[in-house]
């Protein structure tokens, strides 16, 4: 279990760091629309190809970050019943959700990804519309996506089985419930109205 455990850590440093890279592109896409929106407006000029590079950029944080997501656990989860169950039978529940749930789903994504993402890349797949982009590259982030999210998958489980098994701490113990998230808020909006913080406390504001 120690070098699965190690092998958990690596993966978990990789994809966090092309997440945190990945994330970046949702400022250049916003860059993207910003500049394709005054040439527009001043130049009445515009492009397919900078509209098709602003989905290309979302879609490869939505791919690249997945993976990343899952590490910090937080995808959306409905916990209105494992919430109430004891720690050892939510950990079971997630060892069970990855192997029967996530996995299946990420196989049969890569299984369809891999043709789907070698037919554009071979025939050299260009968008249909007029001045579009290359098509393969966006789905070769599709493919990367589910492959860094087949690693991660790896590492969760790993993980669930080693605090399952008392063999390593669970850093989300404390769960992502609707308290404990509220619990947070309070004490984050405690830090920054505290005196000497820099804050504002309530009722000494300008009325």
């Amino acid at each position: 279990m120690t070098a699965l455990l190690r092998l958990s850590r690596v993966i978990d440093a990789f994809n966090e760091r092309i997440g945190k890279v990945a994330a970046w592109a949702i400022v250049v896409a916003i860059l993207v629309s910003a500049v394709n929106a005054i040439i527009r407006r001043v130049f009445g000029v515009s492009s397919n190809a900078w509209l098709e590079l602003q989905w290309y950029l979302f879609g490869a944080v939505f791919m690249l970050c997945a993976a990343w997501t899952l590490k910090v656990n937080e995808h959306i989860r409905i916990d209105i019943i494992s919430s109430r169950l004891s720690k050892r039978s939510r950990d079971g529940i997630d060892v069970f959700g990855h192997v029967f749930f996530l996995f299946p789903f990420v196989a049969l994504m890569l299984y369809l990804s891999v043709p789907y993402f070698i037919r554009s890349y071979e025939s050299g797949e260009v968008s249909s519309n007029a001045g579009g982009l290359l098509i393969w590259p966006a789905k070769g982030l599709i493919l990367l996506g589910f492959i860094s999210l087949a690693f991660q998958w790896l590492s969760e489980l790993i993980k669930r089985v080693a605090i399952r098994n008392g063999q390593l701490a669970d850093e989300e113990a404390s769960g992502h419930s609707v308290e404990a998230e509220a619990e947070r808020l309070i004490q984050e909006i405690g830090t920054v109205n505290a005196p000497g913080t820099g804050g504002t406390p309530p009722g000494d504001g300008i009325s």
